[in-house]
């Protein structure tokens, strides 16, 4: 990305999400909204300054500053907060929520704290990731700015006093010691309504319903990052079920190793994760628009169900480039090679979701129906290659036929008097004897295919799920391979790419930090497991938001931001590592029996 421009990219350690549930914006400490595409997760970005093109809409001190800034409690409205030489000064900011389909509504109050504040306003919207041209901008007799920019419709309050200039509109603004200053701004691919938002009102109707929408989580060791992850995961979620993976794209795993992806879309693995870990903390919204999303598509592509949808749940664009100079490191990328893949586990993790719910007495007759297709179609094509968790070459993954496993046998146990809990069990016997018969290592434990000895950390899940008892003797023998070989300081990574030092090849994955603690845990090993728990917690950016994996030697964020699949694991371990393991792994066996 250039740095040519005043608002240049930041460390993702730096930013805060705003998200409606309809979409998401990143806000570096400079105050620059430098992504945000409209009018939903996928489309377009109308801010896209973070991965090389033009867009920003920024709020900035004048002067000398130092940036700050922290969560409000249980929600995702953010406070920007900025020591200058002349006092301190507050941006209360955030995406009206819950957000409309169609269109955004960007809430900013500026607050002088202590002393005069001097704040420099820039809103510079351009649509098609900073291709498209933008018309002149126009000032109606109320102050109030209409601008469009492809096909986006803005229209923007409190800034009567701003300027058209090349950078965009710009306003000088001065705030008196204690004095507040409101600006709100709205986006829409269709004609805006007559009636103006006013923020007094949309700030409290947001606050309410974020009030209303995260539970206290205080059954859990860390209820405040469990409520953080959890309005995250709300965040990410829209109103037709669908969780988006990430709010970006191209934002790099590894400089110039080409590894960055487009992850604005609705992985039905990650969905399902966040579903399970709403129903190990009791919150029901997020688990049954996990189960709503997971059905439909089900019902729709049965045996063909994709690993990813959009969040309309329409097939995903195949990859091509933006020719943008991107984030540092990066390539300018949309759309994802995923829509190709076959992906076996996520037929399990569908299963596991289901039977979730149905403990709970929430899976309705589609939902069954939907379960039973899933049920099929691991029959039909368990002896396939997939692409697996990773969505590497195709091959017989062990992993995925073990969370197929899981799936099976835990769904049997969570609705034995159903007459398809006999086929999940003899299918999940037929499974696991194969399995075992050519992917155990001679050392006792689970290797990641026939042919590859290695082991590999998504290897734990399985034996958490349900596939094997936790006094398995591969279930240990698995844990102990992964301490041994996958480990650093409380940090795990996925798998060992080659003959290089595992810090060298990618970031630890924090998604497998929390498989650790649950595995230590269910072991019995509490100190461990809230050693794991602990690390991979930390290891989170300035607003407590994870990406997908964290880079040790210069404890860096690495990939695309906030992932979900970290967050709604950091949830589900808070939740169980506040169980007694022996009750734990009672209930589990009385299950089975």
């Amino acid at each position: 990305m250039s740095t040519i421009g005043p608002f240049p990219p930041h460390a993702l350690h730096d930013y805060a999400l705003l998200a409606d549930g309809e979409r998401g914006a990143l806000i570096g400490p400079d105050g620059a909204v430098n992504w945000l595409c409209a009018p939903t997760w996928h489309d377009d970005a109308v801010f896209a300054s973070l991965i090389g093109g033009r867009g920003v809409y920024a709020i900035t001190p004048r002067g000398r500053w130092a940036p700050g800034g922290y969560y409000e409690e249980g929600t995702l409205i953010w406070r920007s907060r900025w020591i200058t030489t002349d006092g301190v000064i507050e941006c209360r900011e955030t995406l009206a929520f819950p957000g409309e389909a169609g269109r955004l509504v960007l809430l900013r109050q500026l607050t002088a704290v202590d002393g005069t504040a001097h704040l420099r306003v820039v809103l510079d919207p351009c649509a098609d990731y900073g291709r498209a041209p933008r018309t002149s901008p126009h000032r109606d007799d109320d102050g109030i700015w209409h601008l469009n920019t492809g096909r986006h419709r803005l229209r923007w309050q409190g800034a009567a006093s701003a300027t058209a200039r090349a950078e965009g509109l710009t306003a000088d603004l001065v705030l008196e010691p204690g004095e507040r200053h409101d600006l709100v701004l709205e986006c829409s691919d269709s004609p805006l309504p007559r009636t103006l938002p006013r923020a007094e009102r949309a700030w409290d109707a947001t606050e309410q319903a974020w009030r209303q929408g995260v539970p206290s989580l205080e059954q859990t060791i860390a209820p405040r990052d469990a409520r953080r992850a959890y309005a995250t995961l709300r965040g990410l979620t829209t109103h037709g079920g669908g969780m988006v993976a990430a709010a970006t794209t191209s934002l790099p795993e590894r400089a110039e190793a080409g590894r960055n992806y487009d992850y604005r879309y609705v992985w039905i693995r990650d969905q399902s994760y966040a579903g399970q870990a709403a129903a190990a903390v009791n919150a029901p919204e997020l688990l049954h628009t996990a189960v709503r999303f997971v059905s439909e598509r089900l019902l729709a592509d049965g045996p063909h169900l994709a690993p990813a949808y959009t969040v309309h749940g329409t097939p995903v664009l195949d990859q091509r480039e933006l020719d943008l100079p991107g984030y540092p490191g990066g390539f300018s990328r949309i759309g994802n090679h995923v829509e190709k893949q076959f992906q076996l586990d996520c037929f399990g993790e569908a299963l596991l979701l289901f039977a979730a719910a149905e403990r709970q007495g929430r899976l309705d007759a589609d939902a069954w129906k939907a379960a039973e297709l899933a049920v099929g179609a691991i029959a039909e094509r368990w002896r396939e290659p997939d692409a697996g968790i990773w969505e590497l070459d195709p091959r017989p993954w062990t992993h995925s036929r073990l969370s197929c496993v899981a799936g099976l046998r835990t769904l049997a146990d969570a609705a034995p008097h159903r007459p398809i809990a006999s086929t999940c069990a003899r299918l999940a016997d037929t499974l696991l004897a194969a399995v075992s018969a050519n992917s155990v290592h001679p050392d006792g434990y689970w290797q990641r295919t026939p042919e590859e000895p290695a082991v590999d950390a998504a290897l734990l899940l399985p034996a958490l799920r349900g596939a094997l008892p936790a006094e398995d003797p591969r279930t240990r023998a698995t844990l102990a391979a992964c301490r041994e070989q996958l480990t650093q300081d409380h940090f795990i990574y996925r798998f060992r790419h080659d003959d290089r030092p595992l810090h060298e090849a990618e970031g630890a994955f924090l998604l497998c930090g929390f498989f650790m603690a649950l595995a230590e845990h269910e072991q019995g090993h509490q100190v461990q497991a809230h050693r794991w728990f602990e690390r991979n917690r930390g290891a989170c950016g300035a607003s407590g938001l994870y990406a997908e994996e964290f880079d040790i030697a210069q404890r860096q964020l690495r990939g695309n931001l906030p992932q979900a699949f970290v967050h709604a694991l950091l949830l589900q371990t808070a939740a169980r590592l506040a169980e007694d393991p022996d009750q734990d792994g009672a209930r589990r066996r009385a299950r089975r029996s």
